[in-house]
């Protein structure tokens, strides 16, 4: 595929939303090798894609560092307080650094309340600032905020991703872990939570599975920025592979349906949202 193709399908992609109002289905794919690195230069006939089971035919490929829609939500609770809050603010303009300039981007902070620090845009001065600025405050509302986050998010272009950095432990929200997880299903919007300490959250790795991003746990502090790092470089490599569903859905028939993405290709590694909600 040339530059130009590229660009040009990356463009009409990023005019698309994912929505069942249009036919085509969009999917987003990240490949990495036997050592986590991103495979790169895979195309359209390297991928299968199956709904509810059944094979489908991509029409629409592309690949690469397409337009992205991102929003990171940190966790300002009291319970980061101090050397916490400090090291997630360093990895979080390490982030930032890390976006293109045709990116949008925006800042979500949460304790008791969740708040639009900064709204999605392209103004890094302004999100380096909001992210300077940000303070402890509160208790978590953890899964309010994660319904939030995506909800803002959802209403960007082209690829949206949210990154959330929290302890995992919520203490506050009104919404539980099942809301949380079925907001991320219905949305399109890759998760990418980053969690504190060694101990396992099982709601972070569901948001990752079901979306296609990928949950991270840190042990130490002075691995965060590493963490923000990885997610920075994979959101640079992923495919979009795109389909008209073989089964035509019937007018105000809300059901999931199931998506599965194989690569024909050996010693890797491929994921993808599980499936949307076709209405």
């Amino acid at each position: 595929m040339t530059l130009t193709t590229l660009f040009a399908a990356a463009l009409a992609f990023s005019t698309l939303q994912f929505s069942t109002s249009v036919d085509l289905v969009e999917v987003y794919a990240t490949v990495t090798d036997e050592r986590g690195r991103p495979v790169e230069g895979l195309e359209q006939d390297d991928f299968l894609v199956y709904e509810d089971g059944t094979p489908q035919t991509v029409t629409a490929f592309a690949a690469g560092d397409m337009p992205l829609s991102v929003a990171l939500a940190l966790d300002r609770s009291f319970s980061m307080r101090g050397e916490r809050l400090q090291t997630a603010k360093s990895a979080a303009h390490v982030f930032v650094g890390q976006l293109r300039p045709g990116d949008q981007a925006m800042l979500i902070g949460f304790g008791s309340v969740v708040e639009t620090i900064a709204p999605l845009g392209r103004d890094r001065v302004a999100l380096h600032e909001a992210i300077r600025t940000l303070g402890t405050f509160g208790s978590t509302a953890l899964h309010d905020a994660v319904i939030a986050a995506i909800d803002e998010v959802q209403r960007g272009t082209g690829r949206r991703a949210l990154v959330i950095l929290s302890d995992a432990d919520d203490r506050y929200s009104k919404a539980t872990a099942d809301e949380v997880v079925a907001a991320a299903r219905a949305a399109d919007v890759l998760v990418y939570p980053v969690s504190f300490g060694s101990r396992p959250s099982p709601l972070f790795d569901d948001l990752a599975a079901v979306t296609g991003g990928r949950s991270f746990r840190v042990p130490r502090l002075d691995r965060l920025t590493d963490a923000f790092q990885e997610v920075a470089r994979e959101l640079r490599h992923q495919y979009l592979l795109g389909y008209v569903p073989a089964r035509a859905g019937q007018t105000g028939d809300s059901q999931y349906r199931t998506i599965r993405v194989e690569v024909k290709r050996p010693e890797v590694t491929v994921r993808a949202r599980k499936g949307y909600l076709a209405r």
